[in-house]
């Protein structure tokens, strides 16, 4: 993989692994455009290690925020009063809304992997549209003070349901946030932190998994230093502009946009040009003709 190559595609993470709309469906196309696949290990460690960029640039962003939570969450374990201030109270609650994206993660890894490529076209259109149900006729007047334990459990689900490929992490926990009567800025801010614990512990687990691929091989290990860095730094002036954006406008641009990008995927998965099935784990041929 070349430098310009590298770049784009971190370019391409930092900008749709936080807006609304699926980095997964976003890197096959440009992958495939760039003349990569995912059935190539290689090409899975580059994109699996570029994303600790985008989470480095959430660390970075939020570390205040951050930093808060964790003092508060420390001081009311020492005092006794694990929920006696606000941001105690958040910290617990981001402990919760992890839980079920972590334990279905684990038990469903290996089917989730085996998933074909035309549960993308669905599932960007389907939460496409879930997101203009919550847009239209959601309230938008709860702010991130206002998260309970049950908003941070439902919100959590709805990360859990981003294990599916082209349903987008923030797309599912901004829209879920909506759809429970958070304004668009307190969904996203919450989802954002919501996130840390989640990618910075799978994020270390497929870490681990794809170094070793890259071993050996100057040329791939260059450039996956390059989009990464990429990333971190393009990541971190989305997270500000998204930010910003929502306090004044809808959602509305990132619905046509996921409308769009899996009528795209369905008609390339039809003409061919996209594999229907992931490579690197579609089964052998004999394993096909076997009745299921």
């Amino acid at each position: 993989m070349g430098t310009l190559a590298a770049v784009l595609l971190g370019l391409v993470q930092a900008v749709t692994e936080f807006l609304p709309v699926s980095s997964t469906a976003h890197l096959l196309l440009a992958g495939e455009l760039l003349g990569e696949s995912l059935g190539d290990a290689r090409f899975r460690a580059f994109v699996t290690i570029i994303q600790t960029g985008t989470t480095l640039a959430v660390l970075v962003y939020f570390r205040d925020d951050l930093r808060r939570l964790a003092a508060a969450w420390f001081t009311g374990i020492r005092t006794g009063r694990p929920m006696g201030t606000a941001d105690a109270r958040l910290a617990w609650y981001i402990a919760l809304g992890t839980l079920p994206a972590a334990v279905l993660g684990k038990l469903l890894e290996h089917r989730i992997e085996a998933l074909g490529n035309g549960v993308i076209a669905f599932s960007l259109v389907f939460w496409g549209l879930v997101m203009a149900a919550a847009e239209r006729f959601a309230t938008h007047r709860r702010e991130i003070s206002d998260v309970t334990a049950r908003s941070a459990l439902a919100i959590g689900v709805g990360q859990a349901l981003a294990l599916v490929p082209g349903t987008s992490r923030s797309g599912s926990t901004i829209t879920t946030g909506m759809l429970l009567g958070f304004s668009r800025e307190a969904a996203a801010r919450f989802s954002f932190l919501l996130s840390v614990p989640i990618i910075l512990g799978a994020g270390v687990y497929k870490l681990v998994k794809a170094l070793p691929v890259l071993r050996g091989e100057p040329s791939w290990r260059n450039a996956t230093i390059v989009g990464t860095v990429v990333a971190a730094a393009a990541g971190y002036l989305v997270i500000g502009w998204l930010l910003r954006y929502l306090r004044t406008r809808t959602t509305y641009l990132f619905v046509v946009w996921r409308v769009v990008m899996g009528a795209l995927v369905a008609v390339l998965l039809w003409q061919g040009v996209l594999p229907a099935a992931d490579e690197a784990h579609a089964p052998p041929p004999s394993a096909t003709a076997r009745p299921r």
